[in-house]
């Protein structure tokens, strides 16, 4: 069972779109590798023509749990502190902001859609911003695996749990880093991989090398070849 997408189906996933939106979204998603929430918090003003960037921020809401006698930090399986040793009850919850931003660059075709998109008046202004999609994580969930479905494609298996799944926006995030380690598995190219995905772990990056299979066939195939080729040996 296939456990990515290769670039012609996403072609296919684009030509099934029935509207401008959803062919700029699925687009997007491959051709940059961006996450589903950084693609619809993108606003007009993000993308620079000149430059041919687009510029993603990336906003996590992370909560920290404190020793309501000691305000030590606390683990979510904690019973008993591990500085003063009292017995939680209850904790003290914060709640705080990891904002992180980058400059991804854009083919020229892409941009050349954006550009269209924005003058046909795609985008939608709320709160006083042009958004390029204006709609919700959900609902571009049931985007792409709708057209998914209408492009008769298969559902992926996750390479790591084995588990079979429907065609999502992430998958065409994994789709790009996949794609890119097929096109570059050098240290070089990990490295710059990782600066364009937002991974804070090379180990998070490292995966795509694995999941593309590129570097273990090579490996298994000179395991083989010498013994294939002198039975002797």
């Amino acid at each position: 069972m296939k456990t990515y997408l290769e670039p012609a189906e996403i072609m296919l996933l684009e030509q099934t779109c029935t509207n401008f939106r959803d062919r700029l979204l699925i687009r997007l998603l491959f051709r940059l590798g961006c996450r589903i929430t950084e693609a619809l918090s993108a606003i007009v003003e993000d993308v620079d023509f000149s430059q041919r960037t687009i510029t993603i921020i990336h906003l996590k809401h992370r909560i920290k749990l404190l020793c309501p006698e000691c305000s030590a930090k606390l683990g979510t399986s904690h019973i008993y502190c591990s500085k003063c040793g009292k017995r939680i009850e209850n904790t003290n919850a914060q709640q705080f902001e990891n904002r992180r931003r980058r400059v991804l660059p854009i083919d020229q075709g892409t941009l050349n859609i954006l550009r269209e998109y924005i003058d046909c008046g795609g985008p939608i202004v709320k709160n006083g911003k042009q958004l390029l999609f204006g709609i919700n994580r959900h609902r571009a969930w049931q985007i792409v695996k709708q057209c998914a479905e209408k492009a008769g494609l298969p559902k992926l298996m996750n390479p790591e749990t084995g588990k079979v799944h429907n065609i999502s926006p992430h998958k065409l995030r994994d789709a790009f880093a996949v794609n890119a380690v097929k096109h570059d598995d050098s240290g070089d190219g990990l490295r710059l991989l990782q600066e364009h995905l937002g991974h804070q772990s090379f180990n998070t990056t490292a995966k795509y090398r694995k999941v593309a299979g590129e570097e273990h066939k090579a490996w298994y195939d000179r395991l083989w070849r010498q013994r294939d080729e002198n039975p002797e040996v």
